[in-house]
């Protein structure tokens, strides 16, 4: 038997599908009231790291709106360090350029070269930027001052000390460039950066910091909101019936429940009935029904001990 090449079904996200429930609406409006990071937990696939874009898109939608329609995202690292959120410099580039300069008999390699402005660096200095010296550094600056959403996934992959180094940066909106006499950035009081910061709680943040954020936790969806989630990502072209799919949610609902490592996710689900919906499932008798939810139980389980607790549902 040889493998068949199908089309890609997996779809873009976008941000004005994503289905904002009045709780976490009222954190994201709180957060921007009192000019506060907002901090979100919740399983993965939950949407936390979504949020960002469907607050910077219904953000930049309102009259008048000076804010950017796409986050400023800040992807922390095990290895990151608190002047990573805000501007990397690299030096090894720099040293190695200045060499060869050297070499030639040139002289003059600036050091703004070799800085580059990151997510909440650039939402800071781009608040104000006919009042940044642009040429401390490599980055362009928009034209006219601009708001922006700055997203910082997973802020507890970071060290300790990560999080205790940036208290006083994202209380005032401000930093300085260590390698540019201490140049300070500030933000501008006429334009807003709404922060937003996901954690998986692997590891627990200071108390320091969590007093500067507003907290919100994403609670998994319920059966109900998972059908609106799916009839919204599936879209209107959808083959499955209203019966199908609450019928299938169920099972998802069950896998949830039966596996012990990793209990699947939205994403999971969505990816799930997809490639249901792409091989006809509808369209199959029961028993061949049946062996294609066998056959891709391997989208919703990615442990062989939850693969092991879950066949027995669809036996």
């Amino acid at each position: 038997m040889k493998i068949a090449l199908h089309p890609r079904i997996a779809q873009p996200f976008r941000p004005q599908d994503y289905i904002l429930h009045e709780a976490l609406k009222n954190a994201v409006e709180v957060a921007i009231a009192l000019g506060q990071p907002l901090l979100l937990t919740g399983e993965p696939g939950t949407g936390k790291t979504k949020l960002a874009l469907k607050v910077a898109l219904d953000l930049a939608g309102l009259p008048g709106s000076t804010f950017a329609d796409k986050p400023l995202i800040f992807n922390t690292k095990t290895t990151s360090s608190a002047r990573d959120l805000f501007y990397t410099y690299d030096a090894l580039s720099h040293f190695q350029a200045a060499n060869i300069k050297s070499a030639n008999g040139e002289k003059n390699l600036r050091t703004a070269n070799f800085i580059e402005l990151q997510a909440l660096g650039k939402a800071i200095a781009f608040t104000n930027p006919a009042g940044v010296d642009g040429s401390k550094f490599s980055t362009p600056l928009p034209e006219k001052p601009q708001s922006s959403v700055v997203l910082i996934d997973e802020i507890d992959k970071a060290p300790r000390d990560f999080t205790n180094d940036i208290l006083d940066e994202i209380e005032n909106y401000r930093f300085r460039m260590k390698e540019q006499d201490n140049y300070l950035i500030e933000k501008s009081a006429d334009q807003n950066i709404v922060a937003i910061m996901t954690s998986n709680s692997e590891k627990n943040l200071p108390d320091a910091f969590l007093r500067r954020c507003v907290f919100y936790h994403i609670p998994f969806p319920t059966d109900d909101l998972l059908r609106e989630i799916v009839k919204t990502q599936l879209g209107g072209a959808t083959k499955f019936t209203e019966q199908a799919l609450d019928s299938l949610v169920e099972k998802f609902s069950a896998v949830r429940k039966r596996a012990v490592r990793k209990p699947p996710a939205t994403a999971e689900l969505i990816a799930w009935l997809r490639i249901l919906e792409m091989q006809n499932f509808l369209d199959a008798k029961e028993g061949q029904q049946r062996q294609m939810l066998l056959d891709n139980l391997s989208i919703l389980v990615k442990t062989r001990e939850d693969l092991e607790a879950v066949k027995p549902l669809f036996a």
